[in-house]
């Protein structure tokens, strides 16, 4: 598989494998998480724009994966509770991680992916979105503690923390 930047174009296929991604936490129990048609296609586009909306492709270059990757401090992460961070190192950020039911295990390549990118990855995800936990857990992510998304629900935060390297590389 192959993890490149998302072109414009392809935005119609993300939004796509997000609906679905929708539906699947319904039907797994996490009908809270992404409620309102979240994540929309402005903040999708935006994410393309910005140089942060990321794609997997498969053998036949179909997308069967995206998800947003950022090196850099996010706000949203300022602030946790009943608990800390592993350490206040530069740090990637994952969000918007969603699979098109193609890949098996799709999400942990793309997790691998972005800790090869930096060995500090901080995520979050809903209470109810156990299918992501176990992904990250299995991953070998940690939970930190609480931190609140922008419209002030809590998620919980995990990271992930490896073999430094100098912030010239990043």
């Amino acid at each position: 598989m192959i993890i490149r930047k998302t072109r414009l174009e392809e935005l119609d296929n993300l939004m796509a494998i997000y609906s679905r991604a929708r539906q699947f936490m319904q039907e797994t129990g996490n009908g809270n998480q992404w409620i309102n048609g979240y994540p929309s296609r402005e903040v999708i586009l935006a994410d393309i724009e910005n140089g942060y909306s990321y794609v997997c492709l498969d053998a036949e270059n179909e997308i069967v994966a995206t998800f947003y990757f950022r090196i850099g401090e996010d706000p949203t992460y300022a602030r946790i509770d009943d608990g800390k961070w592993l350490n206040d190192e530069p740090y990637g950020v994952v969000h918007r991680l969603a699979g098109s039911g193609k890949v098996k295990d799709v999400g942990s390549y793309c997790l691998q992916w972005c800790f090869e990118q930096i060995p500090n990855i901080r995520v979050d995800t809903h209470y109810d979105n156990v299918v992501m936990q176990h992904i990250l857990k299995k991953n070998g992510f940690l939970t930190c503690g609480i931190i609140y998304v922008s419209n002030g629900t809590p998620r919980i935060a995990f990271q992930k923390i490896g073999n430094k390297k100098p912030v010239s590389d990043i």
